[in-house]
Formats: structure tokens, C-alpha cells, sequence
């Protein structure tokens, strides 16, 4: 609901403040599907931090993922503290190619934070260390979340199938 998104997003910025007390944090949002969860959780942050965005897809219009992870971004993350944030962490592929093209940037440090973990077997092993929600493995829409760039505008989260 959109007050329990509302309480837990508020708690993350909270413990991500607390981690994080006197250091900037770069926020990279993975657009399109967690702008809006970047910008509620940044409204939280007690501490210095920059965003930007970076571009990730690889559902295209499908339920399911394509398997082919497309990324677009030009930062420079060199020697700062990075935090990615993610709408929802499924399979796996998505934060598995993100992770390993921010790295190579050398950061100091690289974290990522998902708003929803889904359950699901064969999931590629990745430390996620601030989670929002775990859910079952079902295709959710709403709060940035899409199907085929359709539902992003709802305030709350909610299951398509």
C-alpha cells in the first residue's frame, strides 16, 4: 500500500543515513523503474548525496526477462561512494551487468539497495544489502514498476497476473 511503501522507505533512509554518516553518497537510480523510489528515499537520506541516473532494460514489453541486458549511462564514479538503487531484484542479470560496469570505475565503495526482492530459484547469487520488501515471485506493477511502460503512476504496488 501507499502507506506501507511510505514507512519503509522512510526506515531505509534512516539506516542508509546511519551506514553512511559523514560521507556523500552518489545515488545511481536504475531508470525508468525506480525513479520514483529514488526520489522518496533521497527525501530520507540525512546525509550529503548526489543522483544520477543510469538506464537499464531487458523485459522490453514482456512478463519475463529477455535475458539481454541493455545499459546506457555516462557517469565517472571514481573514489566515491556509490549506491545503486533498484526497483526490483529478480533474476539477477540486471544488477549482475550494473554491478560489474560500475566497478570498473573503481569506486571506494558500492552497495545496492532494491525497493522489492523477488523469490525465485535459479537467481544469480548478488549481496543486496538494503531491501525494501520480499515478495513472491508474481509480475508487480505500479510505484515506477511497469509492463510495457504501463502502471508506473500508481502510488502503491499491486500483482498484474
Amino acid at each position: 500500500s501507499r502507506e506501507e511503501l511510505k514507512n519503509r522507505v522512510e526506515k531505509l533512509g534512516y539506516e542508509i543515513s546511519q551506514d553512511y554518516q559523514g560521507r556523500e553518497l552518489h545515488l545511481v537510480g536504475v531508470l525508468n523503474g525506480a525513479f520514483m523510489f529514488i526520489a522518496d528515499l533521497a527525501r530520507h537520506l540525512r546525509i550529503p548525496c548526489q543522483i544520477c541516473f543510469l538506464q537499464a532494460s531487458s523485459y522490453k514489453d514482456k512478463q519475463v526477462s529477455t535475458g539481454e541486458v541493455i545499459l546506457m549511462h555516462n557517469l565517472d564514479l571514481s573514489g566515491k561512494d556509490v549506491l545503486v538503487v533498484e526497483d526490483i531484484f529478480d533474476t539477477g542479470l540486471t544488477l549482475k551487468h550494473i554491478k560489474e560496469d560500475l566497478k570498473m570505475q573503481k569506486p571506494a565503495s558500492l552497495e545496492i539497495c532494491t525497493l522489492l526482492n523477488k523469490r525465485i530459484q535459479d537467481k544469480i547469487d548478488i549481496y543486496v544489502k538494503y531491501i525494501g520488501f520480499e515478495i513472491e515471485d508474481r509480475f508487480v506493477v505500479g510505484y515506477g514498476l511497469d509492463y510495457a511502460e504501463k502502471f508506473r503512476e500508481l502510488p502503491y504496488i499491486s500483482c498484474l497476473d
